[in-house]
């Protein structure tokens, strides 16, 4: 298959009343308003990264708040870590996407010195056009004349006129053809100018237009590599979240309730009955066991040795 070449000096070059200069000329000025465009929609997404990001850091501060009670409680703070790491990344994304504003600017501005340059080196080719224009006019009220003219000097031909009113006619046909020969010479040098001044502009006009489509393919191709990046980085978390859900299982929520929350784990022994004793009688029965446990004969004179 065979792809043909289009380029503006194939279709935006010539036609009915040499409209392609400005065909051509306004189109590279719409180029500066599809970059501002792009940076404006660029600009919105980072305002919805950065509201999502926010939105995000909500939906962490409502799981870090959750009740601590219950075995639930540590399934909290798995929620709590995914909805810090997805607005952390939607975060690096509004980061990116504000990078990628200020490169769009800086081609902005690029674009406005090429613009300002090219306006002045085709000038030429916009006076070239002007001039064609006011040859073409002055061409067709040539031939107008010339063919009024020619139809006088043959209706009184017909009409058989004396000849000196026809000798009178036919001069004027005459210079009426002149006049028509001059304007066709003039029209065609204009044409030439023209055609000459318009190719090498046109050319000019593709060049710019080609290097212009090369740098917002640019632009929009980092705008996709890092959403791209973002999708990859969000669908890590979302499976770290689902992971850690799945490793956390319901025995384990069990034993941190109970290794949190236990009460110990002796049980009661049995209680057998007890008499009642009043405390006189416990008083008593304290002093009869301290008499009974005196031992007698401790003195000095028990603790001196034998002279023996």
């Amino acid at each position: 298959l065979i792809l043909a070449h289009f380029d503006f000096r194939m279709c935006c070059c010539f036609g009915e009343k040499n409209a392609g200069f400005d065909i051509l000329y306004h189109n590279m000025k719409h180029g500066q308003i599809a970059t501002k465009e792009l940076a404006e929609f660029v600009r919105e997404r980072a305002a919805i990264e950065e509201t999502y990001s926010k939105s995000m850091s909500k939906l962490a501060k409502i799981a870090s708040n959750g009740s601590p009670l219950g075995t639930f409680a540590p399934m909290w703070d798995v929620f709590r870590v995914s909805s810090d790491k997805l607005a952390l990344c939607h975060l690096e994304l509004m980061r990116k996407m504000n990078d990628l504003i200020r490169d769009i600017n800086k081609y902005n501005e690029e674009q406005v010195k090429i613009h300002r340059k090219t306006k002045e080196e085709v000038i030429g080719t916009l006076e070239s056009v002007q001039s064609l224009q006011v040859q073409n006019s002055h061409l067709q009220k040539a031939r107008e004349g010339y063919h009024s003219k020619c139809v006088e000097l043959e209706r009184l031909r017909k009409e058989g006129v004396p000849q000196k009113e026809l000798e009178k006619a036919e001069l004027k046909s005459k210079k009426a053809a002149e006049s028509f020969a001059g304007s066709i010479e003039k029209f065609n040098r204009a044409g030439r100018d023209f055609e000459q001044k318009m190719s090498e502009s046109a050319q000019k006009f593709q060049d710019i237009e080609e290097a212009h489509l090369r740098q917002m393919k640019l632009l929009i191709k980092a705008y996709s590599h890092s959403i791209e990046d973002t999708h990859v980085q969000v669908g890590q978390v979302h499976e770290e979240f689902k992971q850690n859900v799945e490793n956390i299982g319901i025995e384990n929520l069990i034993q941190k309730f109970t290794d949190q929350k236990g009460t110990g784990k002796e049980r009661p022994g049995p209680v057998g009955f007890e008499e009642y004793l009043s405390p006189l009688v416990s008083e008593n029965s304290k002093k009869s066991r301290a008499k009974a446990f005196r031992i007698p004969g401790l003195g000095k004179r028990d603790k001196e040795p034998d002279s023996m």
